[in-house]
């Protein structure tokens, strides 16, 4: 896997922050990412329930990249004053270089209960394709779901 970084931005937000995790998975290293993403979201002042969300999110995503992509990827967190930005990011389907296995063209088109399940439970979630790969990204806000950040 190439180290990209988010399409976007480069490796800092838009305020210059750097990822606070940047790591690398394969199918064999999904327990560890979700234990780091726990961590971190605790870490970030998410409360339990959230950090539970986030790290379902984040392991829905990593799923599909390893299952979709070429079997391995790259998380990168953020954590900011108004709450934690995720970002999970491939290199393409496995096969010829820019090649889309037929399985890995219906995830983008069709979402699967997966990606549904992402949308619902982040404040926010987007999913950009090309043929260098996947970025897919989820953000959870400090507070309740779906408010802003509380006044501070």
């Amino acid at each position: 896997m190439t180290d990209r970084a988010p399409k976007e931005t480069g490796s800092t937000t838009a305020r210059g922050e750097s990822p606070v995790l940047d790591q690398a998975f394969d199918g064999d290293s999904l327990y560890p990412l979700r234990a780091a993403v726990a961590a971190h979201g605790s870490q970030a002042g998410l409360p339990e329930g959230r950090t539970r969300d986030l790290v379902l999110a984040v392991h829905e995503l990593a799923a599909n990249a390893v299952r979709h992509g070429a079997g391995q990827g790259r998380l990168r967190l953020w954590a900011t004053p108004e709450g934690v930005r995720c970002e999970v990011s491939d290199d393409g389907a496995a096969g010829e270089p820019g090649a889309e296995s037929a399985e890995a063209a219906l995830w983008h088109v069709e979402p699967g209960h997966g990606l549904w399940l992402v949308r619902r439970i982040s404040d926010g979630a987007s999913v950009q394709s090309d043929p260098s790969g996947t970025v897919a990204a989820v953000s959870f806000r400090l507070g309740r779901p779906g408010r802003g950040a509380p006044p501070g």
